[in-house]
């Protein structure tokens, strides 16, 4: 069995550097607050070219932090608007209705998947406060229109980054083109802890500030609560763990990307839709989507063929019952996404050998 992503394996590649990481935090006796968490900080803070980093306990608490940190600041306020994809994970949509603030859904572009930033500034009122963009499925989301929005309505950019470290868009890092960026390192992300674990990356120091006090309960000095906070942290193992897997970040990625050019150059079937790909430095290949309306025959056929596959997502947020009162809406580039994707096996450790399989399994269905 090929496997959609083989957590398992792509650990073992640097084993021993992981568990002498694990070992030196046990044997520190320090679990929370210490110095694995102030290096990772520092030097993903330096890979993102960001000022700030504060670690946080996985990437949906980042975006959540960054938004109740605005509001905190007097930089939103419950009711305000935030322009948001229609076609993401729910994490980006529950960020934002967790504030109390509305999220206004944007199509996105059949073509990369992402926000349709031309479809953007119709969408701005008085109340629209930020724009929350998404680089879905490793592809940066980023282009000079949206800089252009934010500029003339004064409105944050704030990047959700969760499928897309090491990402590049005229070589600055995805994580660092906004006001503040949310970071996930789930175990099955492109840079994953064995964990939950997150990030918020900013160059604002207020925001980091605030970021940081509200996640340690609303406190800033110890007993002392100025906000109603949340606890949310990322402890010592998961940063010691993450500090290792940094160095070998861009190696992973590149050669994911090596597997998807192979994929796009080789899989040839009329009822296939393949991504694509303009600047491939602007993609980390976190998923490789391929669109087929097809798609549960197929899964089945590539599945009893030993290859794994997952769909990224079978429902888009609108018309899940988490938001019963949108589930009257149609989005239909949303929806033609949701009920065509099919991702297919990609990683760090996916052979040359495995993804031959891949592409001769699909070219022969």
């Amino acid at each position: 069995m090929i496997k959609f992503l083989d957590i398992q394996k792509i650990t073992q590649k640097n084993d021993g550097e992981i568990k002498d990481a694990v070992t030196g935090v046990i044997d520190s006796g320090w679990y929370l607050f210490g110095e694995e968490v102030k290096s990772f900080e520092k030097n993903y803070a330096d890979y993102t070219g960001t000022k700030y980093c504060i670690g946080v306990a996985n990437g949906l608490d980042a975006l959540r932090l960054i938004l109740k940190a605005y509001i905190e600041l007097g930089e939103m306020q419950e009711g305000d608007e935030i322009i948001v994809p229609a076609n993401t994970y729910i994490a980006s949509i529950l960020a934002i209705t967790d504030n109390k603030l509305n999220p206004v859904l944007i199509e996105p572009d059949i073509n990369t998947y992402n926000i349709n930033s031309s479809k953007i500034e119709t969408a701005v009122t008085a109340y629209t406060k930020g724009i929350m963009i998404v680089h879905l499925y490793g592809q940066n989301a980023y282009d000079e229109t949206i800089g252009e929005i934010c500029e003339k309505y004064n409105l944050k950019l704030i990047e959700d980054n969760a499928q897309a470290a090491g990402c590049l868009y005229n070589n600055k890092r995805t994580g660092s083109l906004g006001d503040a960026a949310g970071h996930s390192f789930y175990p099955g992300k492109n840079l994953g802890a064995l964990g939950d674990a997150g990030a918020v990356t900013t160059d604002d120091n207020n925001l980091a500030e605030m970021v940081r006090t509200l996640a340690n309960y609303g406190s800033a000095k110890k007993y002392v609560f100025d906000y109603q906070g949340v606890n949310s942290r990322l402890d010592e193992i998961h940063a010691a763990i993450l500090n290792v897997k940094l160095k070998y970040l861009d190696t992973d990625n590149y050669h994911r990307k090596e597997i998807a050019q192979y994929f796009i150059e080789n899989i040839k079937h009329k009822d296939i839709i393949l991504p694509q790909v303009k600047n491939r430095d602007a993609h980390v290949f976190h998923i490789f989507p391929i669109l087929t309306k097809k798609r549960d025959h197929l899964q089945k056929y590539l599945a009893d063929n030993q290859i794994q596959t997952l769909i990224h997502y079978p429902i888009p947020p609108h018309k899940q019952k988490a938001y019963r009162e949108w589930n009257h809406l149609s989005f239909p580039i949303t929806e033609q996404i949701h009920a065509e994707e099919l991702s297919l096996p990609i990683s760090q450790v996916l052979s040359e050998e495995e993804a031959l399989r891949v592409v001769n399994a699909l070219n022969s269905y």
